[in-house]
């Protein structure tokens, strides 16, 4: 008969709970042996990480947010007015731009979960931001990187190679550090907290009750805001050198914030390559294409030794979805005869294969934003457009810079957040049953509602904007401004703002629960990959109305809005998001969860090893 060596394994559970105990009085279990298996880090949970961490994390997210919107909110108008770029150019690069930097998180989360680690990863993208925003600072200070200015904007000098690259230089550095930061902030921050209250939970036992993603949201807004107002009004009243350096030296002082707390961080081991790992199952199981899958699950292949450093919380169940997958964990005769771990690539774990399984559930989701960011990449540019033809006096001796307008969706989307955590969740809950008041998908589906509410909005909006223009013979005069208030477009930001506080919140909540724990890092960068595409979309879709939508009555013109058809555009907009919502409502009825298991008793353990021994003889 053909033996399988039975370890003295140690639960998942046992491990845990013997790291928490590490270093008290009689501890028999020390944390330098959990190390040695490759769980955590040999650092004392009681003396690192905690609710303490958050200040200084959350004041590099405060920082990178207040610097990079400080920069972004207001880059049309940089663009269009300082370096004299039409107005479908810029807004495309703009587009491009949010493409790169919301694809470069993706490589950051692979080098954080690898090898480097989400503190290490933070630490050098951070840097590389910092030069970014020095360099694009010096191409607003220095006049030789921009043309000259052009008021009347006709006949403007365009800008040469040199000021290009060097604007595209700079780009490439802030997109390079945000891939640094961006999957690695919101996962370095839930490694500082106690996540044993629900596995893969954004909330820690001893805190207020807050969920994180609201937390991060939170100050996301707040960084915003800030943003849209001091900084977009120093660089349209004082000028372009103050209204980039700001930001600048916001984010220096973020980064001495971020260093001073480094002794209190909680470091958390990269537990290997999970893209590698996805690999060695599709290899395995097209290996063994050929095989029969047992029909007793528990005949599957289980190391939980070998998967000790990925199921710290609890091993994935099996699931009978893609079943074709369980090839990569069926066991031939002989392959566990020498008693030694088996060729990954030829064999691999129950475990490791719901790992694969989990990463695909979650892509028909993930689809989803891209849609939504591809109909609503552009608003922005054509929102400040609109904003700078209208009436933006609050008295007669100040006016609104046209960038400042997100700031009445940033106050919807930091007070929306607030009253859903204090006042929604709390009335829902007892509605739905669920202590989260809505699951991650109730609520992504409710927040792409009022998204398709907001584009409608808008196309009414822009309808009102030119009958105004075409009722004062201003049609073509692009210069002037409208007698009409710019508080029309507020209806349409404060949607945008409540829509946000579902879908951003839902999606970042939803990828970062139901990917693997050791895949944490992957599905906050994947998020971000959803966005890159539908900013690449976004931008395919721009030009194809600009050029085909013809010249006398263009949609998207470049000089004269008054003569476009921006009303059309959102139109066909909100029709895509209507089709994405039937699109998300179809995969979230299919969608199940995995959630993962506690660990088997030993006991347990020991009888489906003798199982599979009794198989394979």
């Amino acid at each position: 008969m053909l033996k399988q060596p039975l370890s003295d394994r140690r639960t998942v559970e046992q491990k845990m709970e013997l790291q928490e105990n590490d270093g008290e009085e009689g501890s028999s279990y020390p944390s330098q042996q959990l190390v040695d298996k490759g769980i955590g880090d040999g650092s004392s949970s009681k003396s690192l990480g905690g609710f303490r961490t958050m200040p200084f994390i959350f004041a590099t997210e405060i920082g990178e947010r207040f610097s990079y919107i400080g920069f972004h909110s207001n880059l049309i108008t940089y663009l269009t007015q300082q370096l004299n770029l039409p107005l479908v150019s810029a807004s495309n690069i703009i587009t491009n731009f949010n493409g790169t930097t919301n694809f470069t998180p993706l490589i950051g989360a692979l080098i954080a979960d690898s090898f480097a680690g989400n503190f290490w990863t933070l630490i050098v993208g951070i840097l590389i931001f910092q030069l970014g925003m020095i360099s694009v600072t010096t191409t607003a200070v220095v006049k030789s990187l921009h043309p000259p200015p052009c008021p009347s904007q006709v006949d403007c000098k365009q800008p040469s190679v040199t000021q290009m690259g060097s604007l595209y230089f700079s780009l490439f550095l802030i997109a390079c550090g945000l891939g640094g930061i961006r999957p690695c902030v919101v996962t370095f921050a839930a490694d500082q907290l106690d996540m044993k209250k629900k596995p893969g939970s954004p909330r820690e036992d001893k805190s207020s009750g807050w969920n994180l993603f609201n937390w991060y949201y939170i100050m996301d807004g707040l960084a915003r805001l800030a943003a849209f107002t001091v900084v977009v009004y120093v660089q349209d009243n004082i000028g372009w050198g103050w209204g980039l350096g700001l930001p600048t030296i916001a984010m220096a002082v973020s980064i001495g914030i971020f260093f001073f707390g480094s002794p209190w961080y909680n470091r958390v081991k990269p537990k290997g390559s999970p893209m590698i790992r996805l690999a060695q199952v599709i290899v395995a199981a097209v290996k063994k294409r050929t095989f029969d899958v047992p029909n007793n699950s528990e005949l599957l292949y289980r190391n939980d030794e070998l998967d000790a450093a990925i199921s710290v919380h609890g091993r994935l169940l099996h699931t009978s979805q893609f079943k074709w997958l369980d090839k990569a964990a069926t066991v031939k005769p002989g392959e566990l005869s020498n008693g030694n771990p088996p060729n990954p690539w030829k064999l691999a774990t129950v475990h490791r294969v719901e790992e694969l399984k989990a990463f695909i559930r979650i892509l028909p989701i993930w689809a989803a934003s891209i849609l939504l960011v591809m109909a609503t990449s552009h608003n922005h540019s054509f929102l400040i457009q609109q904003g700078r033809t209208m009436d933006r006096h609050l008295w007669s001796s100040f006016q609104i810079p046209p960038a400042s307008l997100s700031v009445f969706s940033i106050f919807t989307l930091v007070i929306g957040l607030i009253a859903y955590e204090r006042l929604f969740v709390p009335i829902i809950k007892h509605f739905t049953g669920n202590p989260s008041g809505l699951t991650a998908l109730q609520r992504l589906g409710v927040g792409l509602c009022f998204h398709v509410l907001q584009t409608a909005v808008s196309a009414l909006v822009e309808i009102k904007r030119k009958a105004v223009a075409a009722e004062y013979g201003l049609l073509d005069h692009p210069e002037a401004t409208i007698p009409m208030t710019v508080f029309w477009l507020v209806p349409q930001l404060s949607l945008q703002g409540v829509a946000e506080v579902f879908t951003n919140v839902g999606q970042l909540e939803f990828m970062y629960e139901q990917a693997p724990e050791s895949m944490k890092s992957i599905a906050v960068g994947l998020n971000w990959i959803g966005s890159s595409v539908g900013d690449y979309l976004g931008s395919t879709l721009v030009l194809l109305v600009h050029k085909y939508s013809g010249e006398e009555h263009n949609w998207l013109p470049d000089r004269n809005l008054n003569r476009g058809r921006l009303d059309y555009y959102y139109w066909l907009i909100s029709a895509i998001q209507v089709g994405n919502l039937v699109y998300f409502s179809i995969c979230a009825a299919s969608f199940t969860s995995n959630p993962a298991a506690k660990a088997a008793e030993e006991d347990g353990d020991r009888t489906r090893d003798e199982q599979l021994v009794t198989h394979l003889a």
